[in-house]
Order: structure tokens, then C-alpha cells, then sequence
């Protein structure tokens, strides 16, 4: 299997084959977000909503997977990390309100509800993304890619889902007290549980 260092290698069908499961694409923006994701392609996308969305239209066009899993680490308004957040929908904070842009893509429905089950204990909320921290107004959770990758699979007709885990409360200015490694840990531990699910 192709390593993370080159993950746009595929076979010469243009995906890797997991036997009769469905080839799923786990996404993340580091390396780090992608442990656990064992036996699977991964992606490490890049940090923002630009780099992302770009990396991941890439990956999607030369590995055209059946499914994207997205997942990282996220901060919460109110959540207490490390929190488990299903993504009920992405929103691109960043857009404003002025209509010009596309500002939200909801998660395919068959994957939101694998991903419910693997994970009972995860709350379901709508997650904003933007290229700052602070950065969203409406949204409980917080990150900087969601929206981007998962409207790069909307474009290419894949279905998608975001997973996340909370590291941070989204207005604490101290970084040290932010949670990397129990949010890494809470998001590793789940990657089995999800793949497992949406691979059925």
C-alpha cells in the first residue's frame, strides 16, 4: 500500500481495493488527525479552508474513492474536549451572509447515520469552518476545513462526512491549555469504530 507520503498513488483503476468494502478516503488536516486510520487511503489535506479545499480536489480526482471521511480536531463554544462532534451539516462562516457564495453542504445521509451508530456517544451539530480561529459567529464547534473538503467531494460526487474531535474552547487565548493530545487520542480512538461502520 502507498504511503502517506504519497497519497495520490493509486492502482491503475484509481483507488485502492479493500476486498468488498467500500474504498473510503480519510481526510484530515495533519498527519497527526489521520492515527489510527489504519488499513484505509489517507489524505493530509493542509491547514485552511484555500489549502484544503485545493489538496483534496486534487486527491479526490486521482483516487476517486467511493467515500471521504473527514475528521480533526476542532474547538467548542461550550463542549468540553475531548467532545466527539458528528457534523450535521458544514458551514463557511467565512461567506458572510450575502449570498455570493455557497455557504453550507450537508453531510451525505447514509454515512451521518453510520457514523451516528459507530459513535452514540458523539454529539450531532452543525460545524463552522473558517481561516481564522474566532473566526465563526453561529456555529458550537469550530475548525478551519470542513466546509472546504467536503464541498470539494460535493463537486466530485462523492459522498462525505465530518468528524471531529474538541481540543479547545474556541475563545481561550492560552494555547498550552488547549487539549492536542486527548482530542488526538479521542479521535484515534474512534477511527476504528468508524471505519468499521462505514465500510459495511
Amino acid at each position: 500500500m502507498p504511503s502517506r507520503e504519497d497519497p495520490c498513488a493509486c492502482s491503475p483503476f484509481g483507488v485502492s481495493q479493500l476486498g468488498s468494502h467500500r474504498v473510503i478516503l480519510v481526510v484530515a488536516a495533519t498527519e497527526p488527525e489521520l492515527t489510527g486510520a489504519n488499513g484505509v487511503r489517507t489524505l493530509a489535506c493542509g491547514i485552511g479552508p484555500v489549502e484544503s479545499a485545493a489538496t483534496t480536489a486534487r486527491g479526490l480526482a486521482n483516487l476517486q474513492p467511493a467515500a471521504v471521511l473527514h475528521v480533526g480536531i476542532a474547538g467548542a463554544r461550550t463542549l468540553p474536549a475531548p467532545s466527539l462532534v458528528i457534523g450535521s451539516e458544514s458551514v463557511y462562516e467565512d461567506a458572510g451572509r450575502g449570498g455570493l457564495v455557497r455557504e453550507r453542504v450537508a453531510p451525505d445521509p447514509r454515512l451521518l447515520e453510520a457514523a451516528r451508530r459507530a459513535l452514540p456517544e458523539a454529539h450531532v451539530l452543525p460545524i463552522g469552518t473558517s481561516a481564522r480561529v474566532g473566526g465563526t459567529r453561529g456555529c458550537e464547534v469550530e475548525a478551519m476545513e470542513g466546509f472546504a473538503v467536503l464541498r470539494a467531494a460535493e463537486l466530485a460526487g462523492i459522498p462525505a462526512v465530518e468528524v471531529r474531535a474538541v481540543s479547545n474552547e474556541i475563545d481561550e487565548p492560552d494555547r498550552a491549555r488547549w487539549r492536542f493530545d486527548d482530542a488526538l487520542a479521542a479521535l484515534a480512538a474512534s477511527l476504528p469504530r468508524l471505519l468499521a461502520e462505514l465500510q459495511k
